[in-house]
């Protein structure tokens, strides 16, 4: 059986994203010591679940990415408090022409850019 095990982002900056990353999710740093592109893994505390890997990149950051994290919460208020949180490490709400009228989601971008999505489960 295949499952997906890992989402990976490139950034120019590791371990900016790296630290980051962590603090959002919760998850913890392995660092690969040796490898030629700061590789790092962030794992669930419970080891079980999709990880996400941050590795250097040199290709600029996609305005409109064809692939995207999105983080859920369960009630408009949730997804305002996290999306303050998120702004208060390092994260940055990014003006969306794509959302139509009244949409579930708040996209973010993460210190080197990426985007991200902070979505209400329950509209």
């Amino acid at each position: 059986m295949i499952r997906l095990g890992t989402v990976v982002l490139g950034a120019e900056d590791v371990d900016r994203a790296v630290g980051f990353w962590a603090a959002v999710l919760g998850y913890d740093p392995v660092r690969f010591e040796n490898s030629a592109n700061d590789f790092t893994i962030l794992v669930p505390p419970s080891k079980e679940g999709t990880r996400v890997a941050v590795q250097r990149s040199e290709t600029p950051v996609q305005e409109a990415p064809r692939v995207h994290l999105d983080l859920v919460v369960d009630s408009a208020d949730e997804q305002a408090a996290a999306v303050e949180r998120l702004v208060g490490l390092g994260g940055e709400v990014v003006e969306w022409d794509y959302s139509g009228e009244d949409p579930d989601f708040i996209v973010l971008a993460d210190p080197e850019g990426n985007r991200f999505c902070v979505v209400n489960a329950r509209v």
